[in-house]
């Protein structure tokens, strides 16, 4: 499926940080941005958000902040409709209210890699990276 997959490349692109990795990945985010433009809805089956997108919004989240922490990812520019998918979601409560901070999600892939966030990360005032690009 289009979201299936999204996961599983990221998490292993993270423990690569190869090249290869990184490219599977942004193919797999950029079928979805062409699901996206070609459909033209606000979310992936419509108008409306849907099961599917509580599912891929976490997920993206997750890309950006750990994706740029931990392997020096970031989801590309280009791909236009993917984030103005993403910019949707960050004006919706339902997203909003719900979405980890940076902290948060950064100390769940520490943790799996048998590392701890420092101190002075602990005591950070949390941080929620949801801007887009123009």
């Amino acid at each position: 499926g289009l979201i299936e997959n999204v996961y599983s490349k990221f998490k292993l692109m993270l423990m690569r940080k190869d090249e290869a990795s990184k490219s599977s990945l942004v193919a797999q985010l950029t079928r979805i941005n062409n699901h996206l433009e070609e459909k033209g809805f606000r979310f992936l089956t419509g108008d409306t958000m849907c099961c599917f997108d509580c599912e891929l919004m976490p997920k993206l989240q997750h890309i950006r902040v750990a994706g740029h922490n931990f392997a020096d990812f970031s989801i590309p520019d280009s791909l236009s409709a993917l984030w103005r998918y993403m910019s949707q979601m960050y004006k919706l409560d339902a997203f909003t209210t719900s979405c980890p901070a940076d902290q948060d999600i950064l100390s769940h892939y520490k943790m799996q890699q048998g590392t701890k966030m420092s101190r002075r990360e602990e005591l950070e005032t949390p941080t929620y990276t949801n801007s887009v690009p123009v």
